[in-house]
C-alpha cells in the first residue's frame, strides 16, 4: 500500500503546490515525447529555496500547528526507536490505570532507566480510551509510583510530555487533580536520580508540569510548553479565541523563546516539516539529546541532583523591588 503524505499545514501550502507541479511535469515527461527537464531542475531550485524560507523562519502559530499535528509521533510511536526490552506497568495502586498515561521500565543503550509520557490518540476510537491525551488524578499518581520506584533502583527518569492539560472533568476534581499534580511536583523536585522531561508535543499547563520538574528540560523544535493554550489566552485576555495567532506570539510558548529565556536546556532539532515526515530520523535526534543530558547529569551524586533542580527553577524569571 502506498504511503499515504502526511496532511498539510496552512502555511505548507505554497510547498503543496509546487510539489504537486512538479511531480505533473515529471508524470508528462514520462507519457510525452517532450524533454522538460530544465524546467523541472528550475522548480525543484525553486522548491528548496522555498522550503527553506518557509521552514527556517517559521512563526509562533506555525510551531503550534505542527505541534497539534495530527500524525505527530506519540510517546508510544517513540518507544520502540529509543529503548529496548520496555515493559509497561499499569495503575496507581489507589485507583485505576489511567492510559492518558504511559509508563514503564527499559534500557537506554544499554541503562535502565524508567520512561514516563502522555499518550494521546490517532483516530476517534483511541482518542476516546486515551481521553485525548489528557490525563485523571490517577494517571499523574501512577507516574509519581514510577518515580519512587525508579528512584529505589536508581535508575534515571524520562519524561515525554505531550498534552493539552490535565482532564477538567468533574470526576478528576472528585478525585483530586489539583493534589495529585501538586503532589507530582513536590516529589519530582527531591528526587535522588537523574530526571530528563522532553516535550514532544503540546506541554500544556498543570498538566505539563506534572511531569516537567526536571534536571534537564528539552524541546523538540516545533513543540511549545505554555501555562494555557493561545485560544485560551486570547478568550481571557480579549474575549476573542479567533486571536490566537496574536496570543501565540505574545506569549512566548515556542522552543527558541524558552530557550532563550533559559526555561529549557537544549532544543532538539525536527526533521524538515516536522516530526511526523520521519518519526525514526525524529528518534534519532532525541536518543543524541537524551544520552547528552545523561552525559551531563551522570557524574552528579543525589544532593547534588536536587540542589542543580532546585537552583533551575529558582531562577527562572526576572523581578525587580
Amino acid at each position: 500500500m502506498a504511503k499515504t503524505a502526511p496532511k498539510a499545514m496552512p502555511f505548507e501550502e505554497p510547498v503543496v503546490e509546487l510539489r504537486k507541479k512538479i511531480d505533473e511535469l515529471k508524470e508528462y515527461t514520462k507519457t510525452a515525447d517532450v524533454d522538460l527537464t530544465s524546467e523541472i531542475d528550475s522548480l525543484e531550485e525553486r522548491l528548496t529555496k522555498l522550503e527553506t524560507d518557509i521552514y527556517e523562519n517559521m512563526k509562533p502559530w506555525d510551531r503550534v500547528q505542527v505541534a497539534r499535528h495530527p500524525n505527530r509521533p506519540t510517546t508510544l510511536d517513540y518507544i520502540p526507536m529509543l529503548f529496548e526490552d520496555f515493559i509497561e506497568l499499569h495503575g496507581d495502586r489507589l485507583y485505576g490505570d489511567d492510559e492518558a498515561i504511559v509508563g514503564g521500565i527499559a534500557s537506554f543503550r544499554g541503562q535502565p532507566v524508567t520512561i514516563i509520557g502522555h499518550q494521546r490518540g490517532k483516530d476517534t476510537k483511541e482518542n476516546i480510551r486515551r481521553n485525548f491525551g489528557m490525563p485523571h488524578p490517577e494517571g499523574y499518581r501512577k507516574a509519581l509510583r514510577l518515580m519512587k520506584q525508579a528512584e529505589k533502583f536508581k535508575r534515571p527518569i524520562i519524561c515525554l510530555i505531550d498534552t493539552k492539560g490535565a482532564y477538567p472533568g468533574k470526576a478528576a476534581e472528585e478525585r483530586g487533580q489539583s493534589e495529585a499534580i501538586a503532589r507530582n511536583l513536590v516529589e519530582m523536585a527531591g528526587l535522588e536520580v537523574p530526571v530528563i522531561s522532553i516535550v514532544i508535543g503540546e506541554g500544556g499547563s498543570g498538566g505539563a508540569l506534572a511531569l516537567g520538574v526536571g534536571n534537564h528540560i528539552l524541546m523538540l523544535e516545533n513543540s511549545t510548553f505554555s501555562v494555557i493554550s493561545p485560544e485560551g489566552a486570547a478568550s481571557i485576555l480579549w474575549k476573542d479565541s479567533a486571536l490566537a495567532q496574536t496570543a501565540a506570539e505574545a506569549m512566548k510558548i515556542t522552543a527558541p523563546d524558552l530557550f532563550e529565556m533559559k526555561i529549557i536546556e537544549r532544543i532538539i532539532p525536527e526533521v524538515r516539516g516536522g516530526a511526523h515526515h520521519d518519526c525514526k530520523k525524529q528518534a534519532q535526534f532525541i536518543g543524541d539529546a537524551i544520552k547528552q543530558s545523561f552525559d551531563e547529569l551522570a557524574h552528579l551524586p543525589a544532593d547534588a541532583l536536587i540542589s542543580q533542580r532546585y537552583e533551575k527553577f529558582k531562577s527562572i524569571g526576572v523581578f525587580g523591588e
